[in-house]
């Protein structure tokens, strides 16, 4: 059986999705469709908006036969190492291709891409570090060195979010020399933070901006997710009487920062350069998670790097955890989320074929990465009453999803 792996984060699974999975089944002809998802918090630094399960169920019901959850280490991460903890995963599970989404639209830019920034990476380095030391923002910072070195080109604009991503998971595929053909679709009309719903195919950004505006499925909304979707964002809020966003963590995150001393914020995952100090003079006064936020946001601070130091905060996850971790070469385990029996079939042939561990749930042996894992769950759930809290998180303890 041939398995095409797409990296996602599915908040929420949408008509877009949908048509990424149809267009990759198309081009790689593949028989089983892998995807490797974030779990209690996403790439830029958020909560998602359901759980992992629920997430699961919609993505299964829709047409993916195996879901497998990206490692809290590198979910809340930059694109590099975001890249680098999905892509051996996928690679764990002996997949023949990945497929993704870009602005480009062409793999024949970012192969060449890669060509170019591999010959050119100690200019590029050089770059990046004058621009950051005069306190440019990364993204900002690695844009102006892509462009010295030639990158920036119509084809391959390493300004969009989607391009960034999918020029990070070629790098990640051609710097392990692994065995996976990277291929890739043109995003399909709406753009990634496009914050309005124009058409049935829209942002992920401007559904969940709907729906925390509306506080309902209206049908705007409706026209944009599968059924399965709009199910299990109206299970889960039916259970959890919430669809999850930052300012509903903002006590138990003031909370944390006020007991903290600078001490022991200096030591968490993203507080650098002082950052503690600024943390702190601006928590006296701080009413609420967005006012927070840009209280401390500067030209150098960036709003995602700032949520993403928020989650970590949340979760006490501290630099020499995320160094020890994120500095392996290969993926400790690949945890199942959920399957359909196209995906047990591939499951029992891959597993023959692996060294590496596939498990299910939590359990009293877990290893550190995913130690940190519970603690991210247990941080995500903490908004929730007591028993539902408790409910919820027994799903941790079960077996994988099957449709």
């Amino acid at each position: 059986m041939k398995a095409c792996g797409l990296i996602v984060e599915y908040n929420p699974f949408h008509n877009g999705h949908v048509y990424h999975l149809e267009e990759a089944k198309k081009v790689s002809k593949a028989d089983c469709m892998i995807t490797v998802m974030s779990g209690s918090f996403l790439q830029r630094g958020e909560p998602a908006i359901i759980d992992k399960f629920h997430r699961t169920n919609a993505a299964l019901a829709s047409g993916i036969d195996i879901v497998v959850e990206l490692p809290y280490v590198f979910a809340v991460q930059s694109s590099d190492l975001f890249a680098k903890g999905s892509i051996l995963t996928l690679h764990a599970l002996g997949i023949d291709s990945i497929c993704f989404g870009s602005e480009s639209g062409m793999i024949s830019d970012f192969v060449t891409g890669y060509h170019t920034f591999y010959e050119r990476k100690d200019l590029f380095r050089e770059t990046l570090k004058e621009q950051l030391n005069q306190g440019m923002a990364y993204p900002e910072a690695s844009r102006l060195a892509y462009q010295k070195i030639g990158l920036t080109t119509a084809g391959m604009d390493l300004a969009k979010p989607n391009n960034i991503l999918g020029f990070s998971y070629v790098k990640a595929i051609l710097e392990n020399s692994l065995p996976i053909e990277p291929l890739t679709i043109k995003r399909s009309k709406s753009g990634y933070h496009d914050e309005t719903i124009t058409s049935s195919i829209a942002s992920a950004t401007s559904i969940r901006k709907q729906l925390f505006t509306s506080g309902k499925i209206t049908p705007e909304i409706a026209e944009t997710i599968p059924k399965a979707t709009k199910e299990e964002l109206e299970r889960y809020y039916h259970t959890a009487s919430c669809w999850h966003h930052w300012e509903a963590y903002f006590n138990l995150l003031h909370y944390r920062v006020m007991t903290m001393s600078k001490t022991e914020l200096r030591a968490i995952q993203g507080v650098d350069e002082g950052l503690e100090y600024r943390i702190k003079k601006t928590a006296k006064t701080a009413t609420s998670f967005t006012e927070w936020v840009k209280a401390i946001k500067t030209k150098r601070y960036t709003w995602t790097r700032l949520q993403r130091m928020f989650v970590h905060i949340l979760t006490n996850t501290k630099k020499q955890d995320m160094d020890r971790l994120t500095n392996l070469s290969s993926i400790p385990y690949v945890r199942i989320l959920g399957l359909t029996e196209t995906g047990r079939a591939y499951l029992n042939k891959a597993k023959k074929q692996t060294d590496v561990p596939l498990i299910s749930n939590l359990s009293r042996t877990n290893p550190p990465m995913l130690s940190l894992e519970e603690k991210a769950t247990a941080a995500y759930y903490s908004i929730l009453p007591p028993t539902i809290r408790q409910q919820l998180r027994r799903q941790e303890l079960q077996p994988p999803i099957m449709i």
